[in-house]
């Protein structure tokens, strides 16, 4: 996360106080509300955030970020047979032991099904915060697990798909992302940030291609999108309908108070290989959220007939907590109608 506090910055004249880009389109989806809860504290009490969710045979499994009350953030998961109501059923990742990479968080565990194994890339970091104030904060390195059901057990592997690299756009953060089949070749779009010469975190995305999900990624030298646009997280739709690419991702806003991911934006294309960061839209913030007025957390996206389910995560109310945070569901309808760019 690593958002920082606002002291004496100056509005530059649009809706961000430091100038940050602006998405000039709205798409926007309709809130359906929460769709699933954080527990007691022995459980998951501190808060559920960043869902992920995917299918299997009939049933659609969705990863989340918790926190119990003894043990860092961990990834989890939850089932269900409609998308709508969903059952818990604990922890899926543990964290690692002193000195490894996820010793401190194991979170964010994107899938990929392919011949029957299903590898997990998912986030780890070996800060050291007390707890219960230990939310997930750099370094992000990604990580890897693999099973031969969704349901788990997931064996960590002695893997490094790819990590941060100094004087990079992704110095700071390399973390997993939404994974695309494009040929003979698989692409990850990861989250990437970097701290410039103030000190400030500037987020964007970009993408690392591999052969082998078993092997190495290379990370493609520039960015998918410039790094002021303060994005990160990735969730790929493609629309068969219409032929295009849908990105969708988290925008960090910044206020008077401090930074937070505020909206979920979308990019489009119908080459996957090339974007135009002109192609945006605001699809989601808290001004069509019914219980979360300031605080939209990373999205995630499932087609369910002629609509397309949005996952996020809140705060109720108007806060900016890291904590507390539960689980909502936004819809949109298909096919996506797009901006025009001349108007």
């Amino acid at each position: 996360m690593n958002y920082y506090k606002m002291e004496g910055v100056m509005n530059l004249g649009n809706k961000y106080l430091d100038g940050r880009p602006e998405a000039k389109f709205t798409i926007p989806a309709a809130d359906q509300g929460i769709v699933l809860r954080r527990g007691g504290e022995e459980l998951d009490g501190y808060g559920i955030r960043e869902p992920l969710v995917f299918e299997s045979e009939g049933t659609y499994f969705m990863h989340y970020d918790a926190s119990d009350d003894k043990t860092g953030w961990r990834n989890y998961l939850a089932t269900s047979k409609d998308l709508i109501h969903w059952d818990k059923k604990g922890v899926i990742l543990n964290l690692g032991e002193e000195g490894e990479d996820d010793s401190s968080c194991a979170v964010y565990g994107v899938t990929y099904l392919e011949d029957g194994v299903w590898h997990m890339f998912y986030i780890g970091s070996d800060y050291r915060r007390e707890h219960p104030y230990d939310i997930p904060d750099f370094p992000y390195v990604t990580m890897k697990a693999k099973s031969d059901s969704p349901y788990g057990p997931w064996i960590k592997q002695d893997i490094v798909p790819f990590r941060m690299k100094e004087n990079t756009y992704y110095s700071t953060t390399a973390s997993s992302g939404a994974i695309v089949k494009d040929g003979d070749e698989y692409l990850q779009f990861f989250s990437a940030s970097v701290l410039d010469s103030d000190n400030i975190t500037k987020r964007t995305l970009g993408i690392a291609r591999t052969k082998d999900l078993d092997g190495e990624w290379t990370i493609d030298p520039e960015p998918l999108f410039p790094l002021e646009e303060q994005i990160e997280n990735s969730t790929v739709f493609y629309e068969e309908e219409t032929e295009t690419w849908f990105l969708f991702t988290n925008h960090v806003g910044i206020n008077e108070i401090k930074e937070y991911t505020d909206a979920v934006w979308v990019y489009w294309t119908k080459d996957i290989q090339n974007w135009d960061v002109d192609n945006k839209a605001l699809v989601f913030d808290g001004s069509m959220c019914n219980w979360s007025k300031s605080v939209i957390g990373a999205p995630s996206v499932f087609r369910q007939g002629n609509k397309l389910a949005l996952y996020y995560d809140g705060v109720e109310g108007s806060g900016f907590d890291h904590f507390h945070r539960d689980i909502g569901v936004a819809w949109l309808d298909l096919p996506i109608q797009l901006p025009d760019r001349n108007k």
